[in-house]
């Protein structure tokens, strides 16, 4: 059965990017120990879902327009869904589909080119949060990192209380903290 992965990075103080929507933070940590955590993970993914923000700062920090190559290098073959109210460039020869509206809108499309594996809400946390509010949301995965920010775009803001949420998994990895934590739907979409 297909589910709905928000699997991030967070600063110690529940950030995702820092005003600019950049991950320097985040790079600036030596990777080597989540490095195939990550790997295991895509092996299970189907279709990844970003927001507007989050494809941008790929487009911008891996230069993909000019070397679409290296799109492959972090996505794959695999289809991505994009949520974006404006015209955004699309990385030539990658497999992209921009859409706009409600998620539950393109729910059944992202689910059809999944097939039998699972959706990466790759980021940022509003679109994640929208795939919560919707009930679509199934697990959250969020590997804490030893560094902080005065301010920056949040975890994931909403208000999920203890009552959707439950405790899976605990890891630690280097110099990270990895949380998993499965997400009940909301009361209304029980």
């Amino acid at each position: 059965m297909t589910r709905a992965i928000f699997y991030t990075a967070s600063t110690l103080n529940g950030f995702l990017a820092d005003d600019a929507d950049s991950l320097s933070w985040l790079l600036s940590i030596p990777q080597d120990a989540a490095t195939a955590d990550i790997a295991a993970f895509t092996e299970t993914v189907g279709v990844l879902v970003e927001g507007s923000s989050t494809y941008e700062w790929l487009l911008r920090e891996e230069g993909l327009l000019d070397h679409p190559e290296r799109w492959q290098q972090f996505y794959g073959d695999r289809p991505t869904f994009v949520f974006t109210s404006r015209e955004l460039p699309r990385v030539p020869g990658a497999d992209i589909h921009f859409v706009h509206g409600a998620v539950r809108d393109h729910w059944d499309e992202i689910v059809a080119a999944a097939g039998s594996r699972d959706v990466w809400i790759v980021g940022g946390g509003d679109l994640a949060g929208q795939f919560a509010d919707e009930g679509l949301l199934d697990e959250i995965v969020v590997t804490f990192a030893p560094a902080t920010l005065r301010s920056g775009k949040p975890l994931l803001p909403r208000d999920l209380d203890h009552s959707r949420l439950e405790l899976t998994g605990v890891r630690h990895a280097g110099p990270f903290a990895e949380l998993t934590y499965r997400l009940s739907p909301p009361a209304l979409a029980r």
